[in-house]
């Protein structure tokens, strides 16, 4: 498949029909993606026991993990669009292919598990190229806009993407589930295909003269070396390590010990999907925000203090108000760390650059959450909030102390 060159853009992402249809076919894999894991966390739970069922919900993660780097490099070389419409087929695939197996026998737990490693080595591919794309379909300077956009989809996919999945259950069980997650990725393919990408400039260094294992390290030194991008992976490991123990396990706790139930856990959770949203939605509408390396910098020390205070809140009210600060300012900081990473690499390393930080977030942070709860067990929720707190302003306080990264604009 050949891509198709594009002019420059001239119009703005959320006028551009060919960045919405980029925009709704991800929403629709994003969508398939939320009924997928409603679908096989309910699979898992009927077909085994609870532990088995955690060891299917895991699954994925080790070969994400694993191969998260490659897929950098994979997405650079075939190109983004290609590799994220090979991914969705693969995706949908084997979705569908569960769902026809749920449908006809009981096969128990492996069919379920082995559907959790393909996607999880689909994942690894998936998301460096879903980064790298948005660079290849319209201008840098509208890219902190796309960034908004790509979140405003990821909080719509969350948001319906539970309800469709136990509809999904509810009138078919899995297999229905299962099939209607498939159907949703399906979606996302023909739209990905009628998108155009804009080539890059050839460097003149022969393809077969390059390996991948060539590709990865080059990858690596450029971020390492860049003036920008090398702090800003620093401060996303640093806000993210910090971030998932508290609203992960610790909310589950929070919400137990204050006894506000199942119920109140979901309202907190409101709460916080609330403010990322409108962090979302405010940089969809307004399309840059000046002094990026400063705000995402700021952002990220007040929402540390917001999440080291949500420990101490006593009431579900409150509780729901500081979960809507931390999503605001957590959801801010983290868009614009994403339209810095964008607009600051180059396009042809957005892949790899994508997979370093996709390394991070998904694949090295949920490793603190075994501990985190260890911790809470230990010592209470408010010292392992406050170390916590403390761990994800450390980001903060890198953004603000380079040079490079605390005066980082993005393109006007």
């Amino acid at each position: 498949m050949t891509a198709t060159l594009v002019p420059p853009a001239t119009a703005q992402a959320h006028r551009d029909p060919n960045v919405l249809r980029w925009l709704g076919a991800y929403t629709a894999s994003m969508l398939g993606d939320s009924v997928y894991y409603l679908a096989l966390s309910w699979a898992a739970v009927q077909a085994g026991t609870p532990a088995q069922a955690g060891l299917v919900m895991s699954a994925s993660a080790v070969p994400r993990a694993v191969l998260m780097l490659g897929g950098g490099v994979i997405a650079d070389r075939l190109g983004p669009r290609r590799v994220v419409i090979g991914s969705d087929a693969v995706r949908c695939g084997a979705v569908l292919a569960v769902a026809l197996l749920l449908f006809l026998t009981s096969p128990g737990l492996w069919p379920l598990a082995l559907l959790a490693v393909v996607f999880g080595a689909v994942d690894a591919v998936f998301m460096p190229a879903v980064g790298a794309l948005p660079a290849r379909i319209t201008g840098k300077d509208q890219l902190a806009r796309v960034q908004g956009m790509r979140g405003l989809a990821i909080r719509c996919a969350g948001v319906v993407g539970a309800p469709l999945g136990g509809l999904g259950v509810a009138l078919g069980g899995a297999p229905a589930a299962f099939a209607l997650a498939g159907a949703l990725i399906a979606v996302s393919v023909p739209l990905l295909v009628s998108v155009r990408v804009r080539d890059l400039p050839d460097d003149g260094t022969p393809r077969a003269a390059r390996t991948p294992w060539s590709d990865l390290g080059e990858g690596l030194r450029y971020v390492r070396r860049h003036p920008v991008l090398g702090p800003l992976m620093l401060a996303i490991a640093l806000g993210d390590l910090g971030f998932v123990g508290p609203l992960n396990v610790g909310l589950t706790l929070l919400a137990d010990r204050r006894g506000w139930g199942a119920s109140g856990m979901g309202w907190v959770l409101a709460g916080f999907g609330a403010g990322a949203g409108a962090a979302s939605l405010l940089l969809a509408v307004r399309g840059r925000l000046p002094r990026a390396g400063l705000v995402a910098g700021c952002a990220v020390i007040a929402g540390s203090v917001a999440i080291g205070t949500l420990a101490h809140v006593p009431a579900l009210p409150a509780a729901v108000g500081t979960a809507a600060v931390v999503g605001l300012l957590t959801g801010l900081s983290g868009a614009m760390c994403g339209a810095l990473l964008q607009t600051q690499a180059d396009p042809a390393y957005l892949g790899r650059v994508t997979s370093v930080s996709s390394l991070v977030s998904l694949g090295l942070t949920p490793l603190s959450m075994p501990f985190a709860a260890a911790a809470i067990g230990a010592w209470g929720l408010g010292p392992v909030f406050a170390v916590s707190a403390a761990v994800c302003g450390l980001g903060g306080i890198v953004a603000l102390a380079v040079p490079g990264l605390r005066r980082a604009e993005l393109p006007g």
